[in-house]
């Protein structure tokens, strides 16, 4: 197993006694990202309005070339950065075709950037969504490529599950079955959490995810890989999208061929110098996200295997430890998630809840001492409290 717990020490030391493990929601930042951050400002203060020049050039194309070699991309052009995946979703959607409906296929386990929009977007007869159960996850992928074959506009899904954690394989047959659909594949909890190898798709299918989580980044670094060809003309556009635009002979608005076509307008460009640190950090130490998947379910074999007598049962898992497609946290199905949750908080350890679903998350910031040490906290909350003694008895 991995020890990188001093290169976390900010991050660990600031509570000292709390025990995280909500690595899916929100990521311990390594101690890189501390400096890099100070370094976004005094870029500001140093360049000025020069400092974009830095952000939108060497900044951002460091940052790329990070994202695709992590992603198997061969062109880092092709990646464009917002500061949350909701702009993303915003611009997809505003390139769909117009004059009725866009037709939608998606699962009923998209995280609420997606969901929320279409499903306000269908409110009001906008659009037109067909969701796919998302459990089981072991013949989704299967199940999306035969609805696929009907004809859809957009295909939307997760690379792994938000409120399970079960992860997808075998996407290029969605991508084949999709016909002429644009396809995105969100990779929020697939990203810097377990290996992606984009190569076979990276002409067909968008991919979106960011630094919040596993990237170890924060919040404000988000990007978008944007086959070449696909959608050209995003009709929510900002003026940063003109940037490598050819001038347009017939007049209209011109776009840049590459990723920059779904760029937005002016942003705080501090996530993206802590991204281009903790992707750096990842290298100079030698770091690979096999490495982190590998030490995650290492983690989550010892965890699950010391749960004896603490009133979580792993049969209760969303997605079992038999079960090698999964991400990086794990899930328990249980009807006092709140409850559970409100408790291990009282007892310094952090998790996370979806409805009854209670995530562990795990990361290399952990060791066994921490899992062991949650197992402890854990197995006292089913203790009886001690009997006080009343004065004078």
């Amino acid at each position: 197993m991995l020890d990188l717990r001093a290169h976390f020490s900010r991050f660990l030391t600031a509570e000292p006694g709390r025990l995280h493990f909500a690595a899916h929601s929100h990521h311990p930042w390594p101690d890189a990202t501390r400096e890099a951050q100070a370094r976004a400002w005094d870029d500001a203060a140093r360049l000025q309005d020069g400092k974009w020049e830095e952000v939108l050039g060497p900044l951002t194309a460091r940052c790329a070339a990070g994202v695709a070699r992590h992603l198997g991309l061969p062109d880092p052009s092709t990646i464009a950065f917002a500061p949350n995946t909701h702009e993303f979703v915003r611009r997809i959607l505003s390139a769909l075709p117009t004059g009725r409906p866009p037709r939608v296929l998606t699962t009923d386990g998209e995280f609420h950037s997606f969901a929320r929009q279409i499903a306000r977007l269908e409110e009001d007869g906008l659009v037109r969504v067909t969701r796919v159960p998302s459990e089981p996850g072991g013949d989704c992928v299967a199940r999306l490529a035969e609805a696929a074959r009907a004809g859809f506009d957009l295909v939307w899904v997760s690379e792994v599950f938000f409120h399970s954690g079960y992860a997808l394989t075998g996407l290029e047959a969605l991508a084949e079955a999709a016909g002429e659909a644009v396809l995105v594949i969100d990779g929020y909890h697939a990203f810097m959490a377990r290996p992606v190898d984009l190569s076979r798709l990276a002409g067909r299918a968008f991919y979106t995810s960011g630094g919040y989580k596993y990237a170890m980044a924060g919040e404000g670094a988000c990007f978008l890989h944007c086959p070449p060809g696909w959608l050209p003309r995003p009709r929510d556009t900002g003026w940063y999208a003109a940037f490598g635009a050819l001038a347009a002979s017939d007049g209209r608005v011109g776009y840049a061929e590459d990723g920059r076509r779904f760029l937005g307008a002016t942003f705080d460009p501090s996530g993206l110098y802590r991204l281009d640190a903790a992707l750096r950090w990842v290298e100079e130490v030698g770091l690979t996200v096999g490495a982190i998947h590998a030490h995650a379910h290492a983690l989550q074999e010892r965890f699950c295997a010391g749960l004896a007598g603490s009133g979580l049962d792993p049969t209760s898992l969303a997605v079992p430890l038999s079960e090698p497609r999964r991400g990086n946290f794990l899930a328990f199905d249980i009807e006092d998630a709140g409850g559970w949750q409100a408790r291990l908080e009282a007892a310094r350890v952090i998790t996370d809840r979806r409805g009854r679903r209670l995530r562990f998350g795990f990361g290399p910031y952990q060791t066994a001492e921490e899992v062991d040490g949650a197992l402890e906290r854990i197995r006292a909350l089913q203790r009886p409290a001690p009997r006080q003694r009343i004065a004078g008895a």
